[in-house]
């Protein structure tokens, strides 16, 4: 963890480096499960570098001994294609357990080839919707006893779902969809008993809101719409009183005029009779 900027905020990929840092050494022996379970719930809670920085400072990372760097630049914006995000590299994070417990794969980080998770008493997340996948096939394992977990794709991934359930399930909901070309697939195999693994299809936050924004701007133009063709009638039956209006005047004028004309002929044939 750099030391160069303690003050600025960690992001959710940093606190599960640290977060992978602790499981390798409770795998090893090195931390006991209460040691890890404190050192976990402060990972999650931290907020800047400087608080996930003392967390690892006594374990090895990698055998290298040396803690988890923080990148400090961002990373390159993906070009929005499946090549991007096929890397051909390792995981980040190749394994999970929760025991009475719970754990958490999500954000950007990488899938390995395989991926194995244990649940009992449990429960997990893997959230696939914005990470980078080390091949175009993944497996994702999930053993769940007594527990569940869920597996969250984004829209255009092929699912292959081979569990085996025993008084327990596998979801298949989402089988059958193709994927998009280039995409990566991802099969979801394992065994659950008394317990589930759900498989569930979702676009990312950045997506949501953009789908969002999108249909808040279409009913903006429909009530613009709605609002122009109101004035339109409404100018229309405007013009339309005016010109009957002018009309009955012009009747009016005219029947007057006939009743004056018609007066006056009376007058004179009056005026005739008197003469003669």
């Amino acid at each position: 963890m750099t030391d160069d900027a303690p003050e600025l905020r960690a992001s959710d990929a940093d606190r599960e480096r640290v977060a992978e840092v602790l499981r390798d050494a409770l795998a090893e022996g090195r931390l006991d499960m209460a040691e890890f379970e404190e050192r976990l719930d402060a990972t999650y809670s931290a907020r800047t570098y400087g608080d996930l920085a003392p967390i690892t400072r006594d374990l090895p990372v990698g055998g290298a001994g040396a803690a988890p760097r923080v990148s400090m630049t961002k990373e390159p914006e993906r070009d929005g294609g499946w090549a991007g995000r096929i890397t051909g590299g390792e995981g980040s994070s190749t394994w999970a357990v929760a025991v009475m417990s719970g754990f958490q794969r999500k954000g950007r980080w990488t899938v390995p080839r395989r991926f194995n998770c244990f649940a009992f008493w449990g429960g997990g997340e893997i959230d696939l919707r914005d990470a980078d996948f080390a091949a175009g096939e993944v497996v994702i394992n999930c053993v769940a006893i007594m527990g569940g977990m869920n597996v969250v794709v984004p829209p255009g991934v092929e699912v292959v779902v081979r569990g085996i359930g025993f008084m327990g399930g596998f979801d298949h909901s989402e089988e059958g969809v193709p994927g998009d070309p280039g995409a990566p697939r991802v099969i979801v195999t394992g065994f659950a008993f008394w317990g589930g693994v759900g498989v569930e299809r979702k676009v990312t936050r950045a997506e949501r809101q953009r789908l969002k924004e999108e249909r808040r701007q279409e009913k903006l133009e429909r009530r613009q719409e709605r609002e122009r063709e109101r004035l339109e009638r409404g100018s229309g039956r405007r013009e339309l009183d005016a010109s009957r209006s002018d009309g009955h005047g012009r009747h009016g004028l005219g029947l007057h005029d006939l009743h004056g004309g018609r007066e006056r002929e009376l007058e004179r044939e009056r005026e005739r009779r008197r003469d003669t």
